[in-house]
């Protein structure tokens, strides 16, 4: 039998955003070609969340100019569309502001956030905190500064949208609050434990004081070591063996570089 709050829904969400949709604002995650001149792109909105969109006819030229002229990443956008079911159709698209100058170590952040929402998100499940989320990061990485704190809380963020609530200073051992002057283990599965109790040999260790400051938000300096290696095996668990393609390219413009 079909449970009635799962019915109820999925109602809902085609009311909002079935049928035609009109200036959604949206973000661009990723897009590739389809068949002679259109684009399959996947997009993040604010009210309808991750949706497929086919963008028919990008690249021939009209009185209007190229529907595709302003479906850049990293660009606020407002979108229309028609259509029900996992692919619609994209009918307008308008950008309210420039894109964001994202280079270097930002610009592979950035698509690391992308590559983390497609894997992550289902499709039209709308998730308004996080859609503001990623957008006030995309903000930061665009400014000057530590780039890792801001990809720390989002990574955190993005857990709890999936339900996944980290708790960084709690000890799973006794319920208690982690000491600052002890060490840690995590299991993706029960949380933190004291650093050699019921963890096999090799596994990560993580420093009290750095997991409380992590509990507060804070991300910065020392702290951002520990937090990348917690964030990165909670993650893990979601993501599962299929290693991101983002990592990938970053880790080989720095053997590049390297080379250079």
């Amino acid at each position: 039998m079909t449970a009635p709050c799962a019915a109820s829904a999925t109602t809902t969400a085609e009311r909002a955003c079935g049928v035609r949709v009109q200036l959604q604002p949206s973000w661009l995650l990723h897009s590739r070609p389809y068949r002679d001149s259109s684009l399959l792109l996947d997009v993040f909105t604010a009210d309808c969340g991750r949706l497929g969109l086919v963008a028919r006819g990008v690249h021939r030229r009209s009185r209007g100019g190229s529907l595709g002229a302003h479906l850049q990443p990293f660009r606020p956008l407002l979108l229309s569309f028609s259509g029900r079911g996992e692919l619609q159709q994209l009918t307008a698209v308008e950008a309210p502001g420039a894109a964001l100058g994202l280079a270097g170590e930002r610009l592979f952040s950035g698509l690391y956030l992308n590559e983390l929402l497609v894997r992550l998100l289902q499709r039209q499940d709308p998730h308004p905190e996080l859609f503001a989320g990623y957008g006030l990061t995309l903000e930061a990485l665009a400014e000057e500064g530590e780039v890792a704190p801001h990809l720390r809380a989002f990574e955190s963020q993005l857990l709890d949208t999936l339900g996944y609530h980290l708790q960084p200073d709690i000890d799973a051992s006794s319920g208690e609050t982690v000491q600052a002057d002890r060490c840690y283990h995590f299991d993706p599965e029960s949380g933190l434990w004291p650093a050699g109790v019921a963890q096999p040999g090799g596994a990560p260790v993580y420093p009290g004081h750095h997991l409380l400051a992590m509990a507060r938000g804070d991300y910065r300096g020392e702290v951002a070591r520990s937090a990348k290696g917690l964030l990165r095996q909670a993650l893990a668990v979601h993501l599962g063996d299929r290693p991101l393609r983002s990592r990938e390219l970053f880790r080989a413009r720095l053997t590049g570089e390297g080379r250079g």
